[in-house]
């Protein structure tokens, strides 16, 4: 049985998702499942395939794409240059990053999508007009968010939203294309 990605939403969220035109996410917690994994003095992450399918299917889309994160690593670098991420790393206030990279591509907090697990990531909730999370986030968040995914962090939460946000847009299912996942 297949499931259409606005099930459940109601008509507001709905339109909200519509008038995106930039999706922000926190990475660890978000993109990946948050475990740090070191090899020798190397971080190591695994992202979700699926996840990176719905980036690139947004990135097709014309939506702007940004990766906030408090931490950051080569393979963050690696992964967020494959969809061409404007990504920020050591971030500091989340807050204020955010509203910079509004600045930077003259998109308000009405034209933005948020996505986050932790306290720290609240600040992005206060920037976005849609504020999603993983079924694994901090019962805090997942207090705050208008969508609460059904998949955990770097299981496929990323892809949920990406399902839901073309889904408004008019854009389900995605043309037949290449993979980018």
């Amino acid at each position: 049985m297949i499931i259409h990605p606005l099930k459940g939403l109601d008509d507001e969220l709905i339109e909200h998702l519509a008038a995106i035109r930039l999706a922000v996410f926190d990475v660890d917690g978000v993109l990946t499942d948050g475990r740090v994994v070191y090899v020798g003095e190397e971080e190591q992450q695994t992202f979700d395939v699926k996840d990176g399918q719905g980036l690139a299917w947004l990135s097709q889309a014309g939506i702007e794409l940004a990766w906030i994160t408090g931490r950051g690593c080569r393979a963050t670098e690696v992964r967020a240059a494959e969809f061409g991420v404007h990504l920020h790393m050591r971030s500091g206030p989340k807050q204020e990053r955010l509203a910079a990279v509004q600045a930077e591509l003259g998109i308000d907090p009405e034209g933005t999508l948020a996505m986050g697990d932790d306290l720290a990531d609240l600040a992005l909730a206060s920037r976005a007009k849609v504020f999603c999370c993983p079924s694994d986030a901090r019962p805090e968040v997942r207090a705050a968010a208008h969508l609460v995914c059904s998949q955990g962090g770097g299981r496929g939460a990323v892809r949920e939203v990406c399902e839901a946000l073309l889904a408004a847009k008019g854009s389900w299912p995605p043309g037949a294309g290449g993979s980018c996942g």
